[in-house]
């Protein structure tokens, strides 16, 4: 008689859990994600004041402006575009605001509704032409950047004499619209500006419509086989004109926020922030080619921004070791973003 004996077989990941890793892995954010817990145990370690009231709030003001632009620069590199009139837009929003305020005497919410019409005529204008003409995006509003370089530069300066727009807490409507656009809110010994939450606000609703509604869906059609998706009935012209768009509203927002907490704006404000947003968007889990990433991960890369930035102050180093963290980061974000959505498309096969 023979005994015979039986080996228990390998320990194996259940497979509910592995479809679950699997889930998360290929979430766009999640590299934004971990990389936020990374600075934001760094700078607790290194300096006692990041977690502080006051550093707490610093930080999310340093965020929130930026990340209000990263999130709509998201849904437009997730749509295969690029807007590099974003930064100079937010000056431009807020120097017609407070042109028609302080010099033409306008009632403030006037001057907000006529820049949110400039924005918005700007923004479809932008995609518009670049479906029209099929130049790069890229090209198209690095004009648009210059034209509304000098726009600011020469109207501001025939209108005020100077490159700036002061005095705008005199005119009608200020205090209502900077309840809105730049009040305070205390928690606990925090003080909270009114721009970190239009951040959770757009944040939220950017989100929703992406994974939630068929105009999300067009943008990441659009985004990932721009043929394809027209071939399918996607109306693509429609949804990047509206995502160009988005990206205007969302520099108008930004503009009213700082004219608004300051009272008055300098004609070159918010240039070259755009790459900052782009930068912003990318380290969330945008890829340049277009059709994969993610708004939530936007606004982590904005909080990263904010983490890094104000940390670096906190902890008494110099500000030019920012730039030196911003490229390293922006070079491990790529590496890893193309890893994740490798890892998601085997997961959906």
């Amino acid at each position: 008689m023979t005994a015979t004996t039986t080996t228990e077989p390998a320990a194996a990941t259940p497979p509910d859990r592995l479809a679950i890793l699997n889930r998360l892995v290929a979430r766009p954010e999640v590299g934004a994600l971990l990389g936020a817990v990374v600075v934001f145990v760094f700078f607790t370690i290194v300096t006692t004041k990041f977690l502080k009231p006051l550093g707490i709030s610093t930080w999310l003001d340093d965020a929130s402006t930026l990340g209000i632009m990263a999130v709509a620069v998201a849904l437009l590199m997730i749509g295969g575009e690029f807007d590099l009139s974003t930064g100079v837009m937010t000056a431009s929003t807020a120097l017609i605001t407070g042109l028609l305020a302080v010099h033409a005497g306008w009632n403030i919410w006037l001057g907000l509704a006529v820049s949110l019409l400039f924005a918005l005529t700007v923004g479809a204008l932008n995609g518009w032409v670049v479906m029209r003409t099929g130049l790069p995006s890229f090209i198209v509003t690095l004009g648009t950047f210059l034209a509304l370089q000098g726009l600011n530069l020469g109207v501001t300066r025939w209108a005020t004499g100077t490159v700036q727009v002061s005095g705008v807490r005199s005119a009608g409507g200020y205090q209502s619209a900077g309840w809105v656009f730049a009040s305070t809110t205390k928690i606990g010994n925090a003080t909270i500006q009114a721009s970190v939450v239009w951040w959770i606000v757009v944040t939220v609703i950017a989100a929703i419509v992406l994974v939630r509604t068929r105009f999300g869906n067009w943008i990441f059609a659009v985004g990932g086989a721009l043929p394809t998706a027209r071939a399918v009935g996607v109306p693509a012209t429609r949804t990047k004109i509206l995502l160009f768009m988005t990206t205007a509203f969302a520099g108008w927002i930004v503009g009213a926020c700082n004219l608004l907490r300051f009272a008055g704006v300098q004609a070159n404000q918010g240039v070259g922030l755009e790459f900052q947003y782009i930068i912003a968007a990318v380290i969330g889990g945008c890829l340049l080619t277009g059709g994969f990433g993610s708004v939530v991960g936007a606004a982590i890369g904005a909080l990263i921004f904010g983490m890094a930035r104000q940390g670096i102050v906190l902890a008494g180093w110099n500000s030019d070791w920012f730039m030196l963290f911003l490229g390293v980061l922006l070079f491990s974000a790529v590496l890893v973003n193309n890893a994740f959505k490798k890892r998601a498309e085997r997961v959906r096969r």
